[in-house]
């Protein structure tokens, strides 16, 4: 199993940017499925952005596509999340996440996923 600690979290001005890290500790993570999920106060967690380390295909979610990155860094075994363009209701908790099972697909289902960090602040004011 693959231990998650996020970071990078914090308050910005509409607009403004942030980017998260994700840092990947124990099993190699090379072959793995590296989400970002968010939660927002008494909502679902909802599928932010994904990234295959191996071959580095991406998928976002409708809502960020074009505002966010995703990106890996495999000798740092570290994933990060570049948000651009910030909008208030991206405010959420912000939460990486681990699918060592499904190897050959991204999937956008929290249940996929194994291990999940501890999660990440992020606010946008208006």
């Amino acid at each position: 199993q693959v231990q998650l600690v996020e970071s990078g979290g914090g308050l910005v001005q509409a607009g403004g940017s942030l980017r998260l890290s994700c840092a990947a500790s124990g099993r190699t993570a090379s072959s793995a499925v590296m989400g970002w999920f968010r939660q927002a106060p008494g909502q679902e967690r909802e599928f932010v952005a994904a990234i295959k380390w191996s071959g580095g295909s991406t998928n976002y979610a409708d809502s960020v596509k074009g505002r966010f990155t995703i990106s890996r860094d495999n000798a740092k075994n570290t994933v990060y999340l570049q948000m651009n363009s910030l909008k208030p209701e991206d405010t959420a908790v912000y939460y990486c996440a681990a699918d060592l099972r499904h190897v050959w697909a991204i999937s956008q289902m929290a249940y996929d996923y194994q291990n999940w960090g501890q999660g990440t602040q992020v606010t946008v004011s208006s």
